[in-house]
C-alpha cells in the first residue's frame, strides 16, 4: 500500500516502493484559487529535498512547488500544461505534478503524516 506524507509548504508525496508522486494539497489548491498555468520539471532532472521543482500560477499568485524529498524526476505531468484546472479539480489525484525515483527514504521521516498535516492546517 502506498504511503502519503506532507510538507509545511502544502506539497504531498505518495510513496510506492522506490518511486514517489508529488503534488500540492487540496488546501494549497483552495488557497491559490483557479490555476491557470503549471510548469512541471523535465524527466532526468535531479532535485534535492526542498529544491524548486515546479511552478503553479493562479489568478491570485504564482508559487513554487518544492520537492518534499530528493531524487531524480522520472516524469512530469504534461497533461497539466493543456489543462491546469486539473490541479483544482483533483489536486491529490489527477492533478499531480511529477514523479521521481527516491534518493534517500530517510528524508520521509521529516515529513508529516496525514493526521499531522490535518492538525497543521487547522492551526493556519
Amino acid at each position: 500500500m502506498s504511503e502519503v506524507r506532507f510538507t509545511d509548504q502544502h506539497e504531498w508525496v505518495r510513496i510506492d516502493g522506490d518511486s514517489a508522486t508529488v503534488g500540492i494539497t487540496k488546501y494549497a489548491a483552495e488557497q491559490l484559487g483557479d490555476v491557470v498555468f503549471v510548469e512541471v520539471p523535465e524527466a532526468g532532472r535531479n532535485i534535492g529535498a526542498g529544491g524548486e521543482a515546479a511552478v503553479v500560477e493562479s489568478v491570485k499568485a504564482a508559487s513554487e512547488v518544492y520537492a518534499p524529498i530528493g531524487g531524480e524526476v522520472t516524469e512530469g505531468n504534461t497533461a497539466l500544461a493543456d489543462d491546469p484546472a486539473k490541479v483544482n479539480a483533483d489536486p491529490e489525484g489527477e492533478g499531480w505534478f511529477f514523479k521521481m525515483k527516491i534518493a534517500d527514504k530517510g528524508e520521509l521521516a521529516k515529513l508529516m503524516t496525514a493526521d499531522q498535516y490535518a492538525e497543521f492546517v487547522k492551526g493556519l
